[in-house]
């Protein structure tokens, strides 16, 4: 999801309300828990520079990597993630059975599962999250991970009104049978996401948008949710009640909100912080410098920076003057030049590493190409090319490369492209609604498969933000995702991204994400460097405090 350049908001129509409702949750933190910095407080066990302020901490809603992190701390699902390699591991389930025609899951969960607040956790809460995350109200951008599950679309798309009818059954209090409508090989790893968490349905119930900010809270994670104050910190205190709370390394973990990259840094270098993650959050002009530093850690994993080109708008309607945008592209002097990090130019959209896949080749530098296309499209020369804007969130990396991005369309294209930076929720916000030219974005990958890149283009797809729809690539999707066969699968896939990245491109993939990590390994353990890029809190610790709670 994580963990991405993901957008706040589904549904048009309640764009506005939900945006209201995320911004107004940290206020309401501040508010409710102002009494508490006045106390003098107890020093935190791993302080983390985690990003932008948080926009919403509840599972069912959050988006962004930043908030999913915090969100997935508090509140866990069937399983969870292994922080060594991301492979999912059982977690409020036990154990789990796959039937015979991998269409049916019957899960079993602990039978000492207890709210932070001392109520049992039961198979009942599983059923409520689920279908919350599906109902249409809840406004979920995610809810597509349920689609797998029998009547889960039909039952958000309003055609089915009866949640007794989608495939989610408590069979008795710790039991739980899942009906899917296909086998789908990435089921599991569907079930460790933040989105499928379990959340309290009492207090959802009684406090409606800000649960959240119940007092106290209810929490399934490992860590329960102490302050929120905006513009400070976020402190998280160890949950006693939960299952595996003997294997939690930190009472306390505060984690800082920040967007300014040289902010982060100085903060890190002065002590202040014990862990920096997010590239964004490393100052680009330094990286030179400081990636030859032995506590920065560099690693691969599944992210891909791209472009989304809106194909509402003329002249972005037209393939061909996309593809013009995309061949002139110089990748490599972006890499080499502004990330600096050892990320690798993109020419498809699903990053390489995953063992059961391998995309198909897309477009690369071509701006010979770029200009025969543009011509064809009636802009020869670019003569009669309207002015356009690139959106961006606003971060010295994301102005650099908007600038090489205008310089390389004026010098091969002869086109004006005009820059327009933008706060992050503003950022958000805009590509929700469709209020752009062309875009900066980014994906990190929710798990090990192609699916989780490739299904966001769907035509009703809540991450599409493109505006593009085709019912080809919608039908090769659906199809591979049936498929058992993992060769036929991979065939079918690599159709669908070649719409995707060669014939049609609604998206320009520019480079792969490469890890950057601050921490000191002789203060730090239990972060690895997985292609998920996931980093459960519960694991992570202190050396010299290891054994002690």
């Amino acid at each position: 999801m994580k963990r991405s350049t993901t957008f706040l908001g589904r549904f048009p129509g309640r764009l506005v309300q939900s945006f209201q409702r995320f911004t107004f949750l940290p206020f309401v933190a501040a508010t409710a828990l102002l009494s508490s910095s006045c106390l003098e407080e107890q020093k935190a066990d791993i302080v983390i520079i985690n990003g932008a302020e948080p926009g919403t901490l509840d599972p069912a809603i959050v988006t962004v990597q930043a908030d999913a992190r915090i969100s997935h701390s508090l509140f866990e699902g069937l399983a969870r993630l292994n922080p060594v390699d991301a492979t999912p591991i059982p977690a409020l389930a036990e154990k789990w059975e796959i039937s015979e025609d991998a269409k049916t899951y019957t899960f079993h969960l602990r039978t000492n599962l207890i709210w932070s607040t001392g109520e049992p956790i039961t198979s009942k809460d599983v059923v409520y999250s689920w279908i919350r995350v599906l109902d249409p109200i809840t406004a979920s951008e995610y809810a597509g991970q349920l689609f797998y599950v029998k009547n889960g679309e039909e039952f958000s798309s309003g055609k089915i009104k009866d949640p007794s009818l989608v495939g989610i059954k408590a069979l008795d209090a710790y039991t739980l049978k899942v009906e899917l409508v296909n086998p789908t090989p990435f089921f599991l790893d569907l079930c460790a996401l933040t989105t499928l968490a379990v959340v309290p349905q009492k207090t959802i119930e009684k406090y409606g948008d800000r649960w959240i900010m119940a007092n106290p809270l209810p929490t399934s994670g490992s860590y329960t949710l102490e302050t929120w104050r905006i513009h400070d910190k976020i402190r998280l205190r160890k949950n006693p009640r939960h299952w595996d709370a003997q294997n939690t390394r930190n009472n306390i973990i505060d984690l800082l909100p920040s967007e300014s990259a040289m902010t982060a840094m100085n903060l890190y270098q002065a002590g202040q912080a014990d862990v920096i993650w997010d590239k964004n959050l490393i100052p680009g002009e330094l990286m030179d410098v400081l990636r030859k530093q032995p506590d920065c850690h560099l690693y691969d994993y599944l992210g891909t920076f791209f472009m989304r080109f809106n194909t509402t708008k003329k002249p972005f309607n037209d393939p061909r003057v996309r593809k013009a945008l995309a061949l002139t592209i110089d990748k490599q002097r972006i890499v080499e030049r502004i990330t600096k990090s050892g990320e690798k130019p993109a020419d498809h959209f699903v990053p390489n590493g995953m063992t059961i896949y391998k995309s198909p080749d897309g477009y690369g530098y071509d701006p010979e190409q770029a200009r025969k296309f543009l011509a064809e499209a009636g802009f020869p020369g670019g003569k009669g090319f309207p002015t356009f804007q690139y959106l961006f969130k606003v971060g010295e990396t994301d102005k650099q490369i908007g600038v090489e991005l205008q310089a390389m369309w004026r010098d091969q294209l002869g086109i004006n492209m005009e820059l327009r930076p933008a706060e992050t929720k503003v950022y958000y916000t805009s590509v929700t609604a469709m209020d752009y030219d062309v875009a900066r974005s980014s994906w990190i990958g929710d798990y090990n498969d192609p699916n989780t890149f490739l299904d966001m283009f769907l035509s009703n797809g809540g991450n599409n933000r493109t505006g593009w729809k085709n019912p080809r690539y919608d039908d090769l999707l659906r199809e591979g995702n049936r498929q058992l066969d993992v060769k036929k699968r991979e065939q079918i896939l690599q159709k669908a991204e070649t719409l995707l990245i060669h014939d049609e491109m609604p998206i320009a993939p520019i480079y792969y994400y490469a890890g950057v990590l601050f921490f000191r390994t002789n203060e730090i353990e239990g972060i690895y460097y997985n292609l998920l890029d996931e980093h459960p809190f519960q694991a992570i610790g202190r050396k010299q405090a290891k054994g002690k709670l």
